[in-house]
């Protein structure tokens, strides 16, 4: 049997923003229920009180805001060193039977280097490179002949430890994520090993994504 607090709380959950802020608190209840009411009456084919609406929103925020936002905030604030890393660039390579050797070959290049940021991941048909831009042109020699998908320059990273509770903390990485998105961050790149992710973004960004970053800790 459909009822207002099924259908409330299933039209909250398919808006991904929307769930947010209403578990921030930050959304007009009788502003959002004259928004719904009309579908929720379709839906429920009959006529709905605004107050019961209204009602339904006030318990499901609650309920979302002891659920998510406090396991979610506990885990921000022990999040550990925050790292800055300028001037990358980001290849993207289709695979081919000899891209492994050239890779094998970059290594032997670069590990004799100090300070150098490399990294390297391989999905089904592309594989995808992240090295410091004063390697540019060892890539283009070593990689000579491999098919370039694209190639993305004047990037910087922020490394983040995070606690290892992150985990097994559900929606953790969407709340992240969430942030820079408001801010109009455009994220070129995620890297993640179990307890450390780095993103990139332009240089142009980098500052408002790690002033993000770093205001995480001070979420309450």
């Amino acid at each position: 049997m459909k009822t207002i607090a099924s259908f409330v709380e299933n039209y909250i959950r398919n808006k991904p923003f929307l769930l947010s802020a209403l578990s921030q608190g930050i959304i007009n209840l009788t502003s959002l229920t004259r928004i719904m009411l009309p579908e929720i009456q379709e839906e429920l084919k009959k006529e709905i009180k605004q107050g019961a609406v209204v009602m339904a929103l006030k318990r499901l925020s609650e309920d979302l805001e002891f659920r998510t936002n406090h396991k979610i905030i506990k885990v921000l604030k022990d999040i550990g060193e925050i790292t800055v890393r300028s001037s990358l660039t980001d290849y993207t390579f289709s695979i081919s039977d000899s891209i492994l050797k050239k890779q094998e070959e970059l290594l032997s290049f670069i590990n004799v280097k100090k300070n150098i940021f490399y990294t390297s991941s391989r999905g089904v048909s592309e594989t995808n490179i992240v090295i410091n831009s004063s390697m540019d042109e060892l890539i283009k020699t070593v990689f000579k002949g491999e098919h370039i998908i694209e190639e993305k320059s004047d990037l910087s990273s922020i490394s983040i430890r995070m606690p290892e509770e992150n985990s097994s903390t559900p929606g953790l990485y969407y709340f992240i994520f969430q942030r820079l998105a408001w801010e109009g961050i455009i994220i070129w790149e995620v890297i993640s090993t179990s307890n450390e992710f780095t993103i990139l973004v332009s240089e142009e960004q980098i500052d408002i994504a790690f002033k993000v970053i770093k205001n995480l800790k001070k979420i309450s």
